[in-house]
């Protein structure tokens, strides 16, 4: 005989309430009670909460963690993770959250730069709501459509697409363990962004629970929401919860290689070319630089390495067509290429051998876990020699930098900067992730830092400028914070403008329409306009969308 829901509730409200739990949780009891009664389904408790008491909650806090400098001990921890099962359960959590009074943090991939998702250093206490239980993928081929749930991975979505047709694909993430929700609300740039655009640009629909509670669809959120999503960054809105994507055509047979040549070799000299054509190359063609220093040889001094990654939408003959007129420099040959499914193309560009079966992207583990800090840049005149062999110097000085130089150009220069929030359009020619990574935790984390902070102070002259932009997707807490101040909204614009440039504005006016109160909110979230500001602009009409 199976119990009645009210029986159900009961016995999870004398659960909740004994001296034992509320004694320990209260946070977490009073909660759970909310969500009995605010839930139109029972919500197990053993496999939807983690609280700190449960032997599993750490290794599932880190489970999608990428940046261990948030999982540090000195670093805050939620008061629980709640792991929603159905969407009414994530609408119970927004209602409960607000009714308590209770910061609400929401994680579909982790991936996050700065942590923002599963750490506060703003907000004590804290909750967060991790996705990952929801991760369904619907392709539709005939429609050329997929809804894909938040806690999917970008691998998954691409493994299902693949399942379908060989013909299909999506135009999001290089990093193929990503979560899906995150992703695409910065934008989703990948190696077939020069053909298709962005992920966010090729999103047709989605789903997202408000402030209020309530599931919002396109039609039912509006267009201004609908644009503000797509691009606006993570968690300022509401909480997403399925995307409808548009899938792209893509041949039964890609091409990709990688060359790499060291400064003995010539590097110099050949990203300096590079970066002249690379964003006016065929734009089936995507020829990213990943640059690090290694051992030279089997000496003990050091170079740096330039590594030519690349994916071509055509086979390896008319490829070396596009090359041999627009980069011979590079000295690409045939054996340099693998003919290859698309599919399979995502795992090579994702740094796994050419031979790994595409079931692992159904795994959704992330091959780089470390202790990092991040900052990027856009480009938009080629840097110089002389500037290229300063930052040799410096990238020699550092244990284990990285950057990578992913091309502009194709279908980026021809979208206008104002259709989805992502800005950085036409006119840049590629832009620049900068990276230290560590091993040792908080022991040198500072060092690294440090020199992080000088290279970028370096680069200054030589990057976009009146503002030097920023992708908001590698988040950047030394470009400002938005923090529970009078002076909130000034700060943000710091970021805001990096980011975001002249949209920085619109997103605002979005935010304070449908999140006045800034209940969805982090370190680097879209601010509403305070209040004095919405009635003197109310006044003159400024606030009017």
């Amino acid at each position: 005989m199976v119990p009645s829901i009210s029986f159900v509730l009961s016995v999870l409200i004398i659960l909740v309430l004994s001296p034992s739990c509320s004694l320990s949780f209260p946070i977490r009891d009073s909660f759970l009670q909310c969500l009995i009664v605010n839930s139109e389904i029972v919500i197990p408790f053993s496999i939807a909460f983690y609280t700190p008491d449960n032997s599993s909650f750490s290794s599932f806090l880190q489970s999608s963690a990428q940046n261990l400098r948030y999982l540090l001990p000195s670093v805050p921890k939620p008061e629980f993770i709640f792991t929603p099962l159905h969407e009414t359960h994530i609408q119970a959590a927004v209602i409960c959250s607000k009714q308590l009074g209770i910061h609400l943090r929401v994680r579909s991939g982790g991936h996050d730069y700065e942590g923002l998702s599963y750490a506060s250093e703003i907000e004590a206490p804290f909750i967060v709501v991790d996705l990952s239980k929801l991760r369904s993928v619907t392709v539709d081929i005939e429609d050329n459509s997929a809804w894909v749930q938040a806690g999917a991975t970008i691998g998954e979505a691409y493994y299902r697409i693949a399942e379908k047709s060989k013909t299909h694909g999506f135009p999001a993430g290089l990093c193929s363990s990503l979560g899906v929700g995150g992703h695409i609300t910065g934008g989703a740039y990948g190696s077939m962004m020069r053909k298709y655009g962005l992920g966010a640009d090729n999103v047709i629909d989605a789903r997202i629970i408000d402030v209020n509670g309530r599931v919002l669809d396109r039609q039912a959120m509006g267009e201004d929401l609908f644009w503000a999503i797509r691009g606006g960054g993570g968690a300022s809105f509401g909480i997403i919860v399925s995307w409808k994507l548009n899938l792209v055509p893509v041949p039964a047979t890609v091409t990709v290689f990688t060359v790499t040549k060291t400064l003995e070799e010539g590097a110099t000299k050949l990203l300096y070319r590079w970066q002249q054509v690379a964003h006016k190359l065929d734009e089936d063609l995507f020829i990213r630089v990943i640059i690090q220093p290694a051992t030279a040889g089997n000496s003990t001094a050091r170079t740096v390495t330039t590594s030519y990654n690349a994916l071509f939408l055509g086979d390896a003959s008319r490829l070396l067509h596009v090359m041999h007129k627009s980069f011979p420099e590079l000295g690409l040959t045939r054996k340099d290429c693998t003919e290859t499914s698309w599919i399979k193309s995502v795992l090579y560009i994702a740094g796994y051998p050419i031979t790994t079966p595409p079931e692992v992207l159904l795994q959704g583990k992330s091959l780089f876990k470390n202790y990092f800090k991040a900052k990027s840049d856009f480009v938009k005149e080629p840097i110089s020699e002389t500037a290229l062999k300063g930052l040799w110097k410096r990238l020699l000085k550092e244990e284990s930098p990285l950057m990578i130089w992913n091309p502009y150009g194709g279908t980026m220069s021809k979208i206008s900067e104002s259709e989805i929030p992502f800005p950085h359009r036409k006119g840049n020619l590629f832009k620049i992730q900068y990276l230290s990574t560590w091993q040792d935790g908080e022991k040198s984390a500072a060092k690294h830092m440090d020199w992080i902070r000088k290279l970028y102070n370096y680069m200054a002259p030589y990057v976009s400028m009146s503002p030097r932009t920023a992708y908001v997707n590698y988040r950047d807490l030394d470009l400002g914070m938005n923090k529970k101040t009078n002076t909130s909204f000034i700060a943000a614009t710091a970021w805001g403008n990096k980011y975001f440039k002249d949209n920085f504005n619109r997103l605002v006016k979005v935010k304070t329409r449908v999140d006045p109160d800034n209940f969805f909110r982090h370190e680097q979230s879209i601010p509403p306009l305070p209040v004095s500001l919405r009635k003197r602009r109310g006044r003159g009409g400024g606030m009017k969308d």
